[in-house]
């Protein structure tokens, strides 16, 4: 499978002379890359149009990898493939959403709540925003890949032994245990954190093992529900190094055939890794507009503001420590998300209205209009 890349091998004897030394001939191990086969990406279109899953591995907070994705997925749509887009940033159980997404039933603000994205995932919405946009344009299926946080958050706790029956409906029947490489590679990962302990390890085994195995049956499935399409899988480049992580998974359930596109910047060349490797040029998403606050989110009725970042627009405003905010703009302020949402397509420099509560020592609560310039 992993083959597209073309490496030759060769081994470069040295010779060296020194005062104290004969010369001995010392034999290295050299990877070479025939840059006379490097692809433009019309050709790479041609080369992997007729495989039925594609994955494009990601680092989740690099735009340019998105934009690839984009580009990608674009460039199939454009040759008339019929597509269906699998997304690991979306969990299972909000796959409704996804989909009435898609129909034009919800806008995306609706969407983002609907799917808890901010509480769930969490990284820039933006960087991913174009794929939404020109999914939901063309009418393309999303599928939401990811098990559901709360079970893999169970499993990295206690084991796949921990979990009810309930909980077990949820998760794939059929999961293969890794095998030596798939934990070699994780143990390494495991023993960049300190004061671990094994019985540790074998529970953060099993939930990686079920985050890859839950995807790859989604994905599985979406071949099965999309019969005439290519499956276009985004995720992790953790979960696609090597075919370990979901393709193999993928391929065990559907033996169907698949290609696996990562980012190269950085990476040392090795035809094993997966079958392309793209180099983008890096593109920095400008950076969104924020209110310069720690919030407390187990509040309810409004976030309350336990802290403020170094240069803070709030706090310049004059909004203190135990304010509760109401308001930012004209949307009202529930929770985390809700702010998150609020701000979306603000810019430093912005002015934005912010409503607060703050306590007196006597009497009912105050509510002030603040002017917040944003940082």
């Amino acid at each position: 499978m992993l083959s597209s890349l073309r490496f030759i091998v060769i081994s470069l004897l040295l010779l060296y002379n020194t005062t104290t030394a004969a010369s001995a001939p010392i034999t290295t191990p050299i990877t070479a890359l025939d840059v006379t086969q490097l692809a433009t990406v019309n050709q790479l279109l041609e080369r992997i149009a007729e495989r039925r899953v594609i994955f494009i591995g990601e680092h989740h907070d690099r735009y340019e990898d998105h934009l690839t994705q984009l580009a990608i997925i674009a460039g199939l749509h454009q040759r008339g493939k019929s597509i269906v887009i699998g997304m690991e940033f979306f969990q299972q159980p909000f796959q409704a959403a996804l989909d009435a997404f898609i129909a034009g039933e919800i806008d995306e603000l609706e969407l983002l709540r609907r799917t808890e994205y901010f509480d769930r995932w969490r990284y820039d919405y933006r960087l991913y925003r174009p794929i939404l946009q020109f999914a939901r344009q063309y009418h393309i299926p999303l599928i939401a890949l990811n098990i559901a946080s709360e079970l893999t958050a169970k499993v990295g706790a206690g084991g796949l032994q921990s979990l009810n029956d309930m909980e077990r409906a949820q998760i794939p029947t059929a999961m293969e245990r890794p095998d030596a490489q798939y934990r070699q590679r994780l143990e390494t990962i495991f023993k960049q954190h300190p004061n671990t302990q094994q019985h540790e390890f074998e529970h953060f085994l099993e939930a990686q093992l079920l985050w890859d195995e839950g995807m790859a049956a989604r994905t599985a499935q979406a071949l099965s529900d999309f019969p005439d399409r290519t499956v276009i899988v985004l995720a992790g480049a953790g979960h696609l190094d090597y075919g370990q992580g979901i393709p193999k998974r993928v391929t065990r359930r559907q033996p169907v055939a698949t290609a696996i596109l990562l980012n190269g910047n950085g990476r040392r060349p090795d035809p094993t890794v997966a079958d392309f490797l793209l180099y983008p040029q890096p593109i920095e998403l400008k950076g969104a507009g924020v209110l310069g606050v720690q919030l407390d989110p187990s509040t309810s009725g409004g976030m309350l503001v336990k802290a403020f970042a170094e240069t803070s627009g709030a706090q310049a405003a004059g909004m203190a420590l135990g304010d509760r905010i109401l308001r930012v703009g004209a949307m009202p302020i529930a929770n985390y998300a809700d702010i998150r949402i609020a701000l979306l397509d603000q810019t430093p420099g912005q002015r934005v209205a912010v409503e607060i509560e703050r306590q007196r020592l006597l009497g009912t609560p105050e509510r002030l209009i603040l002017q917040v310039e944003l940082r």
